[in-house]
């Protein structure tokens, strides 16, 4: 009797905690006061330093053209160059480029990959990091239009038409399409993590774990951020640089709503102890945003959602995802980007960019909740590193489409309806595939949010779709959703910077993570799921896994009994 009691005990407790987490599931930034991004416009760089570093093996089977240069910032046009996409082992005097008035006939000797075409070799080797041929006598590409060929003993082995131009944008082939993009801003590939663990976490329930890399790290440091105002974060990256590391730190130049005098000091204090500062600010940005929000430590890397704040990775307001992994693809791949975006001329020093600047009053966030999900490491099968404006969008809706059962969501606030993301989120619904949509209920985007979730659950409605849109009840669990990623078919995982509307993924620089696994899905699955049930009172994981372990217990002697009897 006495083991009878104590077992429907255990049931009852397992009970109160699959109640509050149910399954696999999923996991924004804002405009306005909150200091998030909205719209800004956008430029390319006057005189860089140098481009951002890109393979130069390309795989092409035959020369095309890989990208124009038209309309340079300096005067007269004097810098116009061709990129051209080689196989290894092209007799590059077989070729030459011409725009039918004008034909530079190329040099005699063998090359392979992509190379930059000009009569203008010095001023382009500073705006390009593809090695650079120079001609005598190059096509003047009109900056309102032109056609641009490549021939082979006379014939057209291909060509580019364009018309109108913005000064100081490349043009990049695209199919039968340009893409005009800033001069500098990358285009790399997706790249892909081999199998290994990762270790996930949440906030505000483990402020530490976006800092354990920094305090541990020995011999660099690389930390990227939209803003950065901990004194935590701050302290930890001084006494990693004392220790003789490599510390250096890229944010946003002009974050929306500005920055407050609180980052201001907390980034002089930085630069005073000797760590490089560089914000993204000038007229000719690449992106319109530096969003990103990671940091390499040595080999291993962390990505998040949250900003180096005491409201995101403080642990004192937002809901954030976060994974640190030593994946050494992504961990390179991270650390290129970093560098490519350190790199540019855009990125200034702090110290120059603060002079004669003012800045905002501002309260740092110091709520406190309680620690419901312990950091856990998890085995991944495979992680894909995902970058805006370069390749995230069309990566995940693929991921998207590709769903077949759930999808669950988790964002601050989405974009307009017909967006490319959530009109995969539609699409999967006719497939059967039960969709989700867990938004903030902050006062900010509250009414905003309130009514795209009408609007979601009205069309699901009428049109008898599985899908859900919800404002999240954050009870004492944390203040705000800030988390931005999903979970799909309980096997795969989405977090990073990305804010899904339209301009987060085509104008700024974002970093995401797409993470496949089971028990990876299952952990950010059961955040999810403990998130979009609301403020009832739940049960911290470790109390779970000890009710379970008390359950087996129970069983085992009610085994022993058994066979006793």
């Amino acid at each position: 009797m006495r083991f009878r009691r104590l077992l429907v005990l255990a049931l009852v407790c397992c009970g109160t905690v699959t109640a509050g987490f149910v399954g696999p599931t999923a996991g924004g930034d804002t405009a306005a006061s909150t200091g998030e991004p909205s719209v800004r416009s956008t430029g390319s760089a006057e005189t860089p330093v140098r481009s951002p570093s890109v393979s130069e093996r390309v795989g092409v089977t035959e020369p095309t053209i890989h990208a124009i240069y038209p309309d340079p910032v300096r005067g007269g046009d004097r810098g116009e160059f061709v990129v051209l996409a080689l196989p290894n082992g092209t007799a590059l005097g077989r070729y030459a480029v011409s725009d039918g008035d004008t034909t530079a006939v190329l040099p005699n000797r063998t090359v392979g990959g992509r190379v930059a075409v000009t009569d203008a070799p010095e001023s382009v080797r500073n705006l390009t990091a593809h090695p650079v041929v120079g001609v005598d006598s190059a096509p003047s590409l009109a900056n309102g239009g032109d056609t641009v060929t490549l021939r082979r003993n006379g014939s057209t082995v291909a060509s580019v038409r364009y018309s109108d131009t913005e000064e100081g944008d490349v043009g990049v082939v695209n199919g039968s399409s340009l893409r005009w993009r800033p001069l500098g801003a990358t285009d790399r590939p997706v790249v892909t993590g081999a199998a290994g663990e990762v270790r996930a976490f949440t906030l505000p329930d483990a402020p530490g774990a976006p800092l354990a890399l920094i305090r541990n790290a020995s011999s660099r440091v690389y930390l990227a951020g939209y803003t950065l105002s901990s004194e935590r974060v701050a302290d930890a990256l001084i006494a990693t640089q004392r220790r003789g590391a490599d510390v250096r730190v890229l944010l946003e130049g002009e974050p929306a709503g500005g920055r407050t005098r609180v980052e201001a000091t907390t980034l002089d204090r930085l630069h005073e102890a000797g760590i490089e500062v560089r914000v993204v600010a000038g007229p000719r940005v690449r992106y319109r945003y530096h969003h990103a929000k990671y940091v390499v430590a040595d080999d291993r890397a962390v990505v998040m959602t949250e900003n180096w704040k005491p409201a995101g990775t403080g642990g004192a307001s937002s809901r954030g995802w976060g994974v640190a992994t030593n994946q050494s693809r992504v961990v390179g791949g991270l650390t290129a980007t970093f560098r490519a975006d350190a790199g540019w001329r855009d990125a200034v020093t702090w110290a120059d960019f603060r002079e004669g600047r003012s800045f905002q009053r501002g309260e740092p966030a110091n709520g406190s909740y309680p620690s419901r999900f312990d950091p856990t490491t998890v085995p991944v099968e495979r992680t894909e590193l995902l970058v805006t404006p370069d390749n995230a969008q069309a990566a995940l809706v693929g991921e998207l489409d590709d769903a077949t059962d759930t999808i669950d969501v988790v964002q601050p606030t989405v974009g307009s309806w017909d967006e490319p993301l959530l009109r995969a989120l539609r699409r999967a619904t006719r497939r059967g595939v039960e969709v989700r949509i867990l938004l903030s209920s902050a006062w900010y985007v509250r009414e905003d949010n309130r009514e795209t979730a009408e609007q979601f659950n009205s069309w699901a409605d009428r049109t008898g779709s599985p899908l859900t849109a919800k404002l999240a009840d954050p009870g004492d669990r944390y203040e705000k959703i800030h988390a931005k990623g999903a979970v799909i078919d309980g096997d795969r995982v989405i977090v990073g910077s990305l804010n899904w509307n339209e301009q987060a993924a085509t104008a700024n620089r974002e970093v995401v993570l797409v993470l496949h696994g089971t028990a990876v899905a299952d952990y950010f699955g059961r955040v999810f799921e403990r998130d979009w049930g609301g403020g009832r009172p739940s049960v911290p994981l470790g109390i779970a896994a000890a009710v379970a372990g008390a359950l087996v217990v129970a069983a085992l002697a009610a085994r022993r009994v058994r066979f006793a009897r």
